[in-house]
């Protein structure tokens, strides 16, 4: 089966001639890359074990031509997400192919530490000087005097000089092959197939980490045709970035590593799980009005326990087969500021796991209420610490308020550190979403290494549903 696709199924679904044009601009150099690299993989016969890792960029389309594995990375973050694939399936071929502003800008932490650490890779950069998709903005290669949308006088002193990319990679002791390489004739698009495939070669051969830089023609932002763009390329891009290898060391095996395991004994065992099943309580999804896919919003100091106290919920809600997604949001106001964490529960899949107009609203302190209370949806509730919050701020009408002293009742069980999970009480109690026996069945499951801690913090749980109950009812 061919690595690159005859045709190329495109976002406007389209026919004929169209269905077999590419995104890329006339001469841009991309193209040629993809090709060389598809022809490297369908050489080596490592079609069916190769995963490329398209980030954000012109190399964002690359899962348009090559019939591989793929998988979207944000910004400049493809190094780690291919880390990712190599450890979980150390026999993969994992290429990393990115552009000069995602590699060198944005993802520069990442390259530099996935070189470092060395294992069998195989990145493909593309260097074109400048930030292609995004409207020419200046990048970290783009040459001195260059213009751009973002330096029109040219790039100067002030802006820093262009970043080398393959000689830093190579100084580093992790890499074992790097190389720079270009397309502007023949001659170098001969040695760039080359060298991509060796490439692509040593991961297969399971010898180590591989870098090749491409030097690549982008003739829409220079404002040249192509063939102006390939001497462009060769007349002021060489000298500044010298083609040829920077680092070539003898082939060797880079050795076993661990392979991972998908024992789900082993890994209950790592994060402190169990195997036994646990009990539902629910006979069905939770009525409340509304609808299949409810918001909670868990918002406070940091050491309030808001975190904390979303994620049980999340837990309850999916021993109780539900979809539930948890999304914390820490914030460097964390601590004495706000911080908060998002949960949706849905009867079928959660679509997103943001919850900006929440339905339910657990506040902890003065400022996540102000921020936050807002937000809450008519037919919400907003429920709050009134042991820390003594004057509410008022809020539409609609919106049910209950207060309770979670603060105040965790006192006088002993421990201040169970107020959320008085809180999660004050919850049940307001909305009754779940059975109480959901909650307490969670919190057994979470506290099951440390069984001495279960009663209070089922103590707390039942005295927070109780007040936000009372409190609901005015009493």
């Amino acid at each position: 089966m061919s690595t690159f696709y005859e045709r190329f199924e495109r976002h406007d679904h389209a026919t004929g001639l169209k269905a077999r044009s590419t995104h890329y601009c006339p001469g841009c150099g991309h193209g040629l890359v993809h090709k060389m690299l598809a022809d490297a993989i369908e050489a080596l016969g490592v079609q069916d074990r190769t995963v490329a890792i398209s980030p954000v960029g012109c190399s964002v389309f690359l899962h348009y031509y090559l019939d591989v594995g793929n998988s979207q990375a944000a910004h400049g973050r493809a190094p780690a997400v291919a880390l990712g694939h190599k450890l979980a399936n150390p026999r993969a071929v994992v290429v990393s192919y990115q552009g000069d502003g995602d590699l060198a800008s944005i993802g520069l932490a990442e390259i530099i530490q996935a070189a470092q650490l060395a294992l069998p890779l195989t990145v493909i950069f593309v260097n074109n000087a400048i930030y292609g998709m995004t409207g020419g903005q200046l990048a970290p290669t783009t040459l001195m005097g260059q213009k751009t949308s973002t330096s029109p006088g040219g790039r100067d002193r002030l802006m820093g000089q262009p970043l080398r990319m393959a000689e830093l990679i190579a100084q580093m002791d992790g890499p074992v092959y790097v190389e720079r390489v270009a397309l502007y004739d023949a001659k170098q698009r001969t040695r760039a197939a080359r060298a991509i495939e060796k490439a692509v070669r040593l991961q297969r051969d399971d010898v180590g980490f591989s870098f090749v830089e491409v030097l690549a023609e982008c003739p829409t932002h220079l404002g040249l045709s192509p063939v102006e763009a390939e001497g462009w390329v060769r007349e002021k891009m060489v000298p500044v970035f010298p083609l040829g290898v920077k680092k070539d060391l003898a082939p060797a095996p880079f050795g076993p590593w661990p392979e991972p395991t998908f024992d789900a004994a082993r890994l209950l065992e790592a994060i402190g799980g169990t195997a036994d099943p646990v009990p539902r309580f629910c006979q069905g999804f939770p009525r409340t009005g509304w609808g299949d896919d409810i918001a909670l919003k868990f918002a406070g100091a940091g050491g309030d326990g808001a975190q904390t106290a979303a994620l049980l919920v999340t837990k309850a809600a999916i021993n109780e087969g539900f979809d539930a997604t948890h999304i914390p949001s820490y914030g460097p106001e964390s601590r004495g500021g706000t911080s908060y964490a998002d949960v949706r529960v849905a009867g079928g899949e959660v679509l997103s796991p943001a919850a900006p107009h929440p339905h339910v609203l657990m506040a902890f302190n003065a400022p996540s209420l102000a921020r936050f209370a807002g937000d809450v949806v008519p037919g919400g509730v907003v429920i709050y610490d009134s042991s820390i919050i003594t004057e509410p701020p008022a809020l539409p009408e609609g919106i049910r308020v209950v207060g309770v002293p979670c603060s105040a009742i965790a006192h006088e069980l002993g421990r201040r550190v169970v107020k959320n999970v008085v809180a999660v009480g004050a919850m049940l109690g307001a909305t009754h979403l779940f059975p109480e026996e959901t909650l307490l069945a969670a919190i057994r499951q979470a506290l099951h290494a440390k069984p001495g801690l279960i009663p209070l913090n089922e103590q707390a749980l039942d005295r927070g549903l109780k007040a936000a109950e009372a409190a609901a009812a005015g009493r």
